[in-house]
């Protein structure tokens, strides 16, 4: 509508120019073709400052959102490391409580240590007590024997403090086979091995810890600490362990049913 407007206007000045002999048609016609060039260039610059704009407003609508999404994972970060810090607090204070109990089991227990009865070892969340299977037992047999009871009601009383734990026992042979005298009665170290755990689970039972606390197994020949090849390496591998574990640690690592 406008370039028709402008059109006629051009026209009727055109006409009037020439009616007083001031310009020709070819002038006039000349001089509106170039400002038509000029209004088109114009309108193209314009259009081309409108897609500028819409691009620069595209972009800071992306930017804001990038900024967004930086300030969120920003706060993700800064959760996860507050979370970190306080499992590194309760990690110091597990620790602490478990050098502390490693501590007091030692002290419950010197006599006992002192004389080579038995060794005290720590690692992680968990304290083992390594008992020698000639203080507990005879060759060959799960009867518990007098200084083995001795040894094994001061572990006891030592344990009973720990309620927060699970007393694992474990049975632990040398790599000699039953001999035939005993194959009725324990047909292999498995058996052997389970069966003074379960002596010893039943002593403790018997001076004072919860059996739901306890739990026995046997590992034959097949966890040695020691060559098997030596008297002296037999030796130590002929064990019972007994085992404080965290309840939570111990419930994690039991079969669901």
């Amino acid at each position: 509508m406008n370039r028709r407007r402008l059109h006629a206007a051009s026209a009727a000045l055109a006409a009037a120019l020439m009616a007083g002999g001031c310009v020709s048609k070819g002038d006039y016609e000349k001089l509106e073709a170039d400002k038509n060039q000029e209004i088109t260039a114009l309108q193209n610059q314009r259009g081309g400052l409108q897609e500028q704009v819409k691009t620069l407003q595209t972009q800071r609508s992306g930017l804001e959102q990038q900024k967004t999404s930086l300030e969120e994972q920003q706060a993700a970060l800064r959760r996860q490391v507050d979370a970190l810090e306080q499992q590194k607090a309760q990690l110091l204070t597990v620790s602490k409580q478990n050098e502390s109990q490693y501590d007091a089991l030692v002290r419950n227990l010197t006599e006992a240590v002192k004389k080579g009865e038995l060794q005290v070892r720590q690692y992680k969340d968990m304290l083992t007590v390594d008992v020698a299977e000639q203080l507990f037992f005879d060759s060959g047999r799960a009867d518990l024997k007098d200084t083995g009871k001795a040894v094994l009601k001061k572990v006891g009383e030592a344990l009973k403090g720990y309620e927060d734990k699970v007393i694992r026992i474990v049975g632990h042979t040398d790599n000699v086979p039953i001999t035939k005298s005993l194959q009725k009665v324990f047909p292999s170290n498995w058996e052997l091995s389970v069966a003074r755990a379960t002596t010893v689970v039943r002593y403790l039972q018997e001076v004072g810890i919860s059996p739901e606390r306890m739990v026995a197994s046997g590992r034959a020949e097949y966890q040695p600490i020691a060559e098997n090849d030596t008297p002296e390496g037999r030796k130590k591998n002929r064990r019972i362990e007994i085992t404080l574990v965290d309840r939570n640690a111990a419930q994690e690592a039991a079969p669901t049913r």
